[in-house]
């Protein structure tokens, strides 16, 4: 399956996309690639939230906005990822998780990709609408999606996932 039908299918079945990501072996390449790209259309999807910021406060120039978002989120969130996939795979270990480095890294960086229709939306809401009720309940359902989505790839790894210990 592709990449998009993958997103489509992991608010669905998540287990199956993840078993099937495993499966493919171990690749570095493919899930930075993954972060990447998750990493970048979060970034995208801040543009009408910065736009509208901009708007209603322009001592903040809109290119100084983009600026910074595009640094944080392209610089310092996949450095962070990275971290937290760690913390994640050092909390499994004392109950029993049989993943590897890699399939923490890959659950997480799946998960962020896999949400990112709902950051993309959020985005939309907050940008168009703004702050608000309707900001709020997208933002809540987009929380509990990440979570959801990453608690099962991250289950599948850590139950499903490679055995091999290289990191």
């Amino acid at each position: 399956m592709g990449v998009a039908n993958d997103i489509v299918a992991s608010w669905r079945r998540p287990a199956q996309v993840m078993r099937g990501l495993l499966a493919a072996g171990q690749r570095e390449d493919r899930a930075l690639a993954f972060l990447m790209l998750a990493c970048f259309l979060i970034f995208v999807a801040q543009w009408p939230t910065l736009s509208r910021q901009a708007f209603e406060d322009p001592s903040v120039p809109l290119q100084a906005r983009i600026g910074g978002a595009l640094f944080g989120w392209l610089f310092w969130a996949p450095i962070l990822s990275y971290g937290l996939a760690a913390l994640t795979r050092i909390a499994a270990m004392p109950f029993g998780g049989r993943g590897t480095w890699y399939t923490a890294r890959l659950a997480l960086f799946w998960s962020l990709l896999a949400a990112t229709p709902g950051w993309l939306f959020y985005g939309m809401i907050t940008g168009f609408i703004g702050p608000g009720p309707a900001a709020n309940v997208v933002g809540a359902v987009l929380l509990f999606a990440f979570l959801s989505i990453w608690g099962i790839t991250l289950r599948v790894a850590e139950t499903e996932g490679m055995t091999d210990v290289t990191p």
